[in-house]
């Protein structure tokens, strides 16, 4: 993926990473298609960042996410990346079913099926187009799992595969796909993560992701120098110290959530 020049949707922005990665990428030179679901947020944005257009859609609602592709390749005939930005994450007590299953199943819609099918509503499109991208959102917690999130954890390992696999039948078409692996970043994603001292600073995080898109246009995985503890400790042989450092380190989990 190039640094600019692109026309990028990214659905689920209108606040965290999305959002920030909107703002950076439009800054770059790139042509950005933000949505969400809350029209006031979609208002202002639009008024905060001129020249970022927005549409409203619902990643958890079929029905939306084909309103809304349609709307965006209407007006974004030249599109040629997306951002599968839109994600939620809930502490979980899987001592009951009382306490967790409404919960995973709402991940899962929101986390897992999201992601598919805006892929599907877009993959057509993006094989017309000479180069074209597709950027999956995954999370450190898909290589190391966070106790008290359960149903997260699960739903980014999906997306680590769902990605590796989707590249290899891909591979024979103008169209990449590339993972984007958070650490914990200051964003809303659980209560109290704002404020953490264990998450990342968000424009730090966004600054290396745009540095990392710049000078590594072809990786397959976009990694910011503090995922690769969670990333890699079963590659290193530290997986279980680097599973206790993580549960020990934080009751919110917000070491490594993303």
């Amino acid at each position: 993926m190039d640094i600019t020049g692109n026309t990028v949707f990214i659905p689920g922005a209108t606040s965290g990473i999305g959002l920030a990665l909107a703002v950076a990428l439009h800054d770059r030179g790139n042509t950005v298609v933000v949505g969400g679901r809350r029209a006031e947020l979609l208002e202002r944005i639009a008024a905060e960042h001129p020249g970022i257009d927005t549409v409203r859609i619902d990643t958890a609602d079929p029905d939306s996410i084909r309103e809304a592709s349609a709307a965006v390749l209407a007006a974004h005939p030249d599109l040629n990346v997306l951002i599968a930005m839109a994600g939620i994450m809930r502490v979980e007590d899987w001592h009951s079913s009382d306490g967790f299953l409404a919960s995973a199943e709402s991940i899962v819609t929101t986390n897992v099926l999201g992601p598919i099918r805006l892929i599907a509503a877009f993959v057509e499109h993006l094989q017309t187009r000479p180069d074209a991208t597709i950027v999956t959102v995954s999370s450190g917690l898909a290589f190391t799992p966070l106790t008290v999130t359960p149903s997260y954890n699960a739903s980014k390992a999906a997306i680590h595969m769902l990605s590796e696999s989707i590249r290899l039948q891909l591979a024979d078409t103008s169209v990449r796909v590339m993972e984007l692996v958070p650490p914990a970043v200051r964003t809303g994603l659980l209560p109290g993560q704002e404020e953490s001292e264990f998450a990342m600073p968000l424009d730090e995080f966004v600054a290396e992701v745009v540095q990392l898109i710049e000078t590594q246009p072809d990786a397959t995985e976009l990694q910011v120098e503090r995922v690769k503890f969670l990333r890699y400790g079963e590659a290193r042989g530290d997986y279980d110290r680097v599973v206790e450092i993580l549960n020990a380190s934080d009751p919110h989990g917000a070491e490594s959530a993303a």
